[in-house]
Order: structure tokens, then sequence, then C-alpha cells
């Protein structure tokens, strides 16, 4: 029977080897990680184009996939910064005597072993390992078969970085892709410590309710901006624009519009010349599809209820009007998936309300949601976007790699 347990304890046996290296150490791996990288992109461009090759050229995951010469020297750079982020592992988070004369310590451990699963996202296998070696974890990464060339050659070159520098190559191990072994990876309780889906909502469902192990998700985000009747639409429009054109395929671009009835039209004629340039397709509410008729806008479709809650990521959003803010509010809380929400207002005390009752990882007043990123908060790289509130929540970086150990020092006491 094929199994992938001889992987898995490798990476358990092999994880005291990070956990016990110095802060220098762990930095010196990353530096030289970061060199091999841009050393080695020729390799990485030509696996990656393996890849390329079979995916169809009109996919918009296309853009996840893609590595080429500025990507590679930006997951370098990004590498290079971590080294600058303060080592987490180790930090005492309390110290006090007991009246006993115990000296009690709190102190912050490496979880142990990472798994992650994810999907064609290359530049996550070096994210997610450069966390793990700088905050003292082992990294088992399962990477979708899309991206089983490029994440093939970026794991030798992480596994280079690991033994130049005299630790296990075990320390970053990536799973074969085989589907019968996610069930094994999911229920390896032994091995692994916490694993972390990355990628849509069927694979975060999959692992939430298959895996024995303990989760975080992170990924799946349907976004929503709501424009209200107090909008500035000079403000309003290139947000909405640039929430979903920029990046149409992450988890941060928007997928519902919100629109106050008042300035429903205003705003449609605005933002269908932005959208169309970019071939966006609306799927639209009642109301919002006949505006878009009258506009002649040519690429819009009647929403279904499966059109709202719905992670389009593509050239692809719904619309839905409402009456007021109390009617946004319930849409929102109904649909969302807790990523990222927003709202385009001038009055403050509607803003507050909003920033306040919507449960979202990051909410936004006036900005585009296309800012939630570990990078873009200044966090360094990041695992990815936990959309639940146990653990993490928001950009999962550095920080969060850690769990808690108490220590006790005494001096022969006893308890009867």
């Amino acid at each position: 029977m094929n199994t992938i347990e001889h992987l898995l304890k490798a990476s358990r046996e092999n994880s005291k080897e990070i956990s016990m290296a110095s802060p220098e150490m762990k930095n010196q791996v990353l530096l030289d990680l970061a060199n091999l990288l841009e050393a080695n992109t020729t390799k990485i461009i030509l696996a990656n184009q393996k890849d390329l090759d079979q995916m169809d050229a009109h996919n918009p995951m296309r853009d996840r996939l893609l590595l080429n010469e500025g990507r590679i020297k930006a997951l370098a750079e990004s590498v290079r910064d971590i080294t600058n982020l303060a080592d987490p592992s180790g930090a005492v988070l309390m110290e006090k005597t007991l009246k006993n004369g115990l000296l009690l310590k709190k102190i912050a451990v490496p979880l142990g072993v990472v798994g992650i699963i994810y999907e064609s996202r290359p530049n996550v296998t070096v994210d997610v390992s450069a966390l793990c070696i700088r905050s003292g974890n082992a990294a088992v990464l399962r990477g979708g078969s899309d991206a089983w060339h490029s994440n093939s050659v970026l794991v030798e070159i992480i596994q280079e970085a690991l033994v130049n520098n005299g630790i296990s190559k075990d320390i970053v191990t990536l799973l074969p892709t085989a589907r019968e072994y996610v069930s094994e990876f999911l229920s390896a309780t032994k091995y692994v410590d916490v694993i972390i889906p990355r990628g849509s909502d069927a694979l975060i469902q999959r692992v939430r309710r298959e895996s024995l192990v303990p989760t975080i998700e992170t990924g799946a985000g349907v976004c929503h901006t709501y424009v209200a009747e107090t909008a500035d639409l000079s403000k309003a429009i290139p947000v909405v624009i640039n929430a979903k054109v920029s990046r149409p395929s992450v988890c941060n671009s928007l997928d519902t519009i919100v629109l106050h009835k008042n300035i429903a039209k205003d705003f449609l004629e605005g933002v269908i010349d932005g959208l169309s340039k970019y071939n966006v397709k609306i799927f639209a509410d009642d109301l919002s599809f006949a505006l878009l008729k009258n506009l002649d806008y040519p690429l819009v479709a009647k929403a279904t209820e499966e059109d709202f809650g719905r992670e389009f990521l593509d050239f692809a959003c719904s619309v839905k009007v409402v009456n007021d803010l109390s009617e946004a509010l319930n849409h929102i809380s109904n649909f969302s998936s807790r990523h990222s929400e927003a709202i385009i207002s001038e009055d403050e005390s509607e803003a507050n309300l909003f920033l306040q009752v919507v449960d979202a990882a990051a909410v936004y007043w006036n900005a585009s949601t296309r800012f939630t990123d570990g990078g873009v908060f200044e966090l360094g790289a990041e695992i990815g976007i936990s959309t639940q509130k146990l653990h993490a929540r928001g950009p999962f970086a550095l920080e969060k790699l850690v769990t808690e150990k108490w220590v006790l020092v005494g001096d022969g006491q006893t308890r009867w």
C-alpha cells in the first residue's frame, strides 16, 4: 500500500533541529535561500513553464501560477525581509515569582510540524517555508498538481539552503499530489501539529470535515463593498474598479457590489466604462439589471441566489441594491466569508457602525479590500488570511506560528 508515513515521520523526527537552531542560524538559511532563488531564476522559470503549458491559456488562475523574473526577485526580497522580523519563538511572554517561591514563565515556542494544503500558487511554497524556518517549525507542503514542477524545484532550492547550513532537508517536505494521500495527511495526528488549508472554499470545507489534525482556515474570500448614499463617487468608482480588476484571482478581490438605491444609477453610470475595459461580467439583481440594460452594458446577466456568496476569482461580480445600511449589513452578514468588507461613505457615524458591526477579519472605510495582505500590513510574508477567530485572524504572519509553554523553576518545592 502506498503511504506518506515515512515522509511525515522524517519531518517530525528532524523538526527538533530547526526548533533548536539559533535566530542567527535560521536567518543565515533564509539569506542563503534568497540568494539561491535569484541564482536559479532560469531553472525556476523553465519548471514553471511546464506547469503553465498544462493550464488553459484563458484560465484566470494562470496569474496565480505564473513565476517570472520580477516575481522571483520579489520572493527573494520577501525572504530577506523575514530575517528583519523579530523571532517569535523563545520570547518570554510573562514572568513572575509565585508565593510558593516557584519562578513561573510563559514562553513562546514553535507549533512543531505545520502542514499546508494549497492550490496553484507556487509563491506559497517559498513564503510558508521561510516563515516556518524563521519561527522554528518544520513544514509539510501539499501543493496542487497544477504547480507540481514549480513546487518541486522550489523545494529543492529550499532544501539546498538548509543542508548548506547543516540542517536536515526534512525540515521542508513536499508531498506527492495524488489525492489518495490527502486523507492520510489529514489524519496524521502522530506527526503533524496543525494543518492550514489555503485555497478554494471546496478545499477548506473538505479539510474542515475530514481533518483529525487541528486546523486553521485561510483563503476563501467573498468580499463586499457597500457604496452608501453619502458616498463620494469620485472615491467609490476607482475603489470598486481596483478591488475587482487589479488581481481578480486573489482572495481579497471584490465579489459583490452593494449599492444604496439612491446612488445606484449614478454609480453604475460612472463605473461601467472601467469595468467594461476588463470585460467584467455582472450578475445583477432586478433593479441593477434594469439600470445596466438601459446603460447598454454588454456583459450583464440576472443574478441567482448562488451569485451572492460566490467567490468569483475572475473578471466577474454580482450587484445588490439595498434600501439602507441595515439591509446592506444583513446582506453582508448572510453572504460574507468573513474575509474583507468595505464601506464607501462620507458619514462618519455610518462608517463607524459598519466597521463595528461587520464580522470580518478586515474591514475598510473608503479603501479597496485589496490591501488585506501580510506584506501590505508590514507584517512580512504570510501563511494566508485566516477567516476564523481562534489562534489567528486576518494575515497569518510570523508572530502566529508559535504556541505557549509554561516553564517553572523551583528549589525543591512540593505540593500535597
